[in-house]
């Protein structure tokens, strides 16, 4: 008897900063208690940015329990360590007095429709100083604890780093063929170096920059890989929005609005291709958390606490309405905000 194959599944970690981590991992923790699934088991996990590390991890056997223990400040002996203190203050040095790239301005101005306004302004913004290379350590860290060689690349999950070319704009997907060779923590890197914030990272001659510059979890790179459902944590995005007073966080949500936008294009375009999309967001009251900085050391714990209980909550309140046959109800009559909180929920996160 020929045994059927199971349906392959994607995990998506998008882009978020420190903060955004945070949040992923508190997500992630709880979708693993709701459903018993362990996220780690997905046949093909991308990161973008923030989200590179945590996939990084992951694909390094780094368990979702972990991490949840490095956010609360637990470790055990051989534990990766999650401390982004090295990587400087929450708010980027003085950068140098010249374009971060010329030539992607440039592009920019010749092809408008293949660039964005966040591509724009990451070409103009003054070249940043910050480095990077904490996050390469602590993933280089995590493969010498494994006792992995660091030029190779975890192939069970699949594991795939999003990064933006600083020259043309392109996006490269660091860990098929076809990419320029990096090490994982060359790539994890490369993911994460915030334009006018991070120097850029040099990979094979060239430059790279945070993938999230260019979309915030890159869920359209996976429209042909033949997927039958992805989960897309997405904490760069969101469904609903406090309504912040601060000029800055004002700011941080417009930019946020035009991310969610760009998402759903996406899983529109990976959903026409017959894979099941289901997606998580911070809701309000995770924002509120957040606030307008999500390089803010500060706040990782609340970040990380008040999102393993808003995605328990929502995870909870849609399997509940599934149960009863009425989506976006509650038993009182109240309106389901599990939208609003990670969107496109589904039952299909049991496994």
């Amino acid at each position: 008897m020929t045994r059927k194959r199971a349906p392959r599944r994607g995990l998506v970690l998008g882009a978020g900063g420190v903060l955004g981590s945070a949040w992923m991992i508190g997500a992630m923790r709880a979708v693993e208690t709701a459903t018993g699934r362990d996220l780690s088991g997905a046949d093909l996990v991308v990161g973008t940015s923030a989200g590179s590390v945590v996939a990084a991890l992951l694909g390094l056997g780094i368990g979702i329990d972990v991490m949840a223990n490095s956010e609360r400040g637990i470790y055990e002996a051989g534990d990766p360590v999650l401390d982004y203190r090295d990587l400087g203050a929450s708010l980027p040095p003085r950068p140098r007095m010249r374009m971060g790239s010329p030539r992607l301005l440039t592009a920019s101005a010749r092809h408008p429709r293949r660039s964005s306004p966040m591509v724009t302004l990451a070409a103009m913004l003054p070249q940043g100083r910050g480095k990077i290379s904490a996050v390469g350590d602590l993933v280089t860290a995590a493969m010498d604890r494994k006792g992995l060689d660091p030029t190779e690349w975890p192939t069970r999950p699949a594991l795939r780093v999003v990064a933006m070319n600083f020259d043309t704009g392109e996006r490269v997907l660091f860990g098929v063929a076809d990419a320029p060779r990096a090490t994982l923590s060359e790539a994890v890197m490369a993911s994460c170096a915030i334009p006018g914030w991070y120097a850029p990272v040099t990979v094979d001659g060239q430059r790279f920059v945070d993938g999230g510059t260019r979309s915030p979890a890159s869920v359209d790179l996976l429209a042909d890989a033949g997927l039958a459902e992805i989960l897309v944590l997405a904490p760069a995005c969101s469904f609903q929005l406090d309504r912040p007073r601060g000029t800055v966080a004002r700011v941080e949500r417009q930019v946020r609005r035009a991310a969610t936008r760009r998402l759903m294009r996406e899983v529109e375009m990976v959903e026409a291709a017959g894979t099941r999309v289901t997606v998580l967001c911070p809701g309000p009251e995770d924002l509120e958390v957040i606030g307008g900085n999500v390089m803010d050391l500060t706040r990782r714990a609340q970040v990380f606490e008040t999102a393993l209980r808003t995605t328990g909550e929502a995870l909870h309140v849609a399997a509940r309405s599934a149960r009863s046959g009425v989506a976006g109800a509650t038993d009182d009559g109240a309106t389901d905000d599990a939208e609003a909180r990670g969107g496109r929920l589904g039952l299909g996160l049991a496994g």
